[in-house]
């Protein structure tokens, strides 16, 4: 199995990253086909959320997508409709729940919820987090920035492994021999990449390569992980301010809200 050199869905540049190998027109994983032994379980970030505010919103229940994050929700439905999937999985909260709706709906599915999918904690829920008028500018703040490596601000990264994985695991076990989606959140699917792939977790987090609407693609071999995968099935939808690696555009400071 090798990385297509016309794959034009897998896009970004993730930092310190190895080569990702990609599978089938789509730059999708194929089908397993029937083979018992194989399974794909695909970690999808959910679609655009409406936050007018541009506040980090972290696990704050309500917040919903915009009708941006609806298209890319059913695009990536329309992306995924003829592939196998048995299972589908949500984060608890609703961005995400509504990401998976689509997608569920398309193979007759029920959503499953598993907490473990959850966004990162963080200690600036809530706020506008910049220096400008965000939560930089307050001295009082300032002591959560002090370690960048666990980190200080909010859910210890090995912690996020810890439940990606388990949560991982489970959704292959559900759909042993096909393919789960699982939606979650841009942190610990870039996490749990990471540290499948064997990269360091702390990292510059505009060098994320899980913009969203995006597939993440873990490919199983009986209970091993043989590839990973990455897609970006709405990828022309997506605001370009807000792909893997674009600087930042004038008046979309709040982008990270989004």
């Amino acid at each position: 199995m090798s990385a297509l050199p016309d794959d034009r869905e897998t896009a970004g540049t993730a930092e310190n990253s190895e080569p990702v190998e990609t599978f089938g027109a789509a730059g999708t994983p194929k089908s397993p086909a029937g083979r018992d032994d194989i399974t794909v379980v695909h970690l999808m970030r959910h679609g655009e959320v409406h936050n007018p505010d541009g506040l980090l919103y972290g696990r704050l229940p309500g917040y919903h997508l915009s009708e941006l994050g609806r298209q890319m929700a059913e695009r990536v439905a329309e992306h995924l409709s003829a592939r196998d999937i048995t299972y589908v999985v949500s984060s608890p909260l609703e961005r995400a729940q509504e990401t998976a709706t689509p997608i569920a709906k398309a193979h007759g599915l029920d959503i499953a919820t598993d907490r473990r999918l959850i966004e990162a904690d963080n200690v600036f829920q809530g706020k506008s987090f910049g220096v400008g008028d965000g939560a930089l500018r307050r001295p009082e703040n300032w002591r959560h920035l002090v370690n960048p490596f666990k980190p200080s601000w909010g859910e210890p990264y090995i912690e996020q492994v810890v439940r990606m994985m388990s949560a991982l695991e489970a959704a292959r076990d559900a759909a042993r021999g096909h393919e789960a989606v699982c939606v979650s959140h841009q942190l610990p699917i870039w996490i749990v990449r990471s540290f499948v792939e064997r990269r360091r977790l702390w990292h510059d987090p505009r060098k994320r390569q899980c913009t969203l609407a995006s597939l993440t693609s873990f490919t199983f071999k009986d209970d091993k992980i043989v590839s990973v995968g990455y897609t970006e099935p709405a990828r022309d939808l997506v605001p370009p301010h807000l792909l893997a690696g674009a600087k930042p555009a004038k008046g979309k400071g709040k982008a990270f809200g989004a």
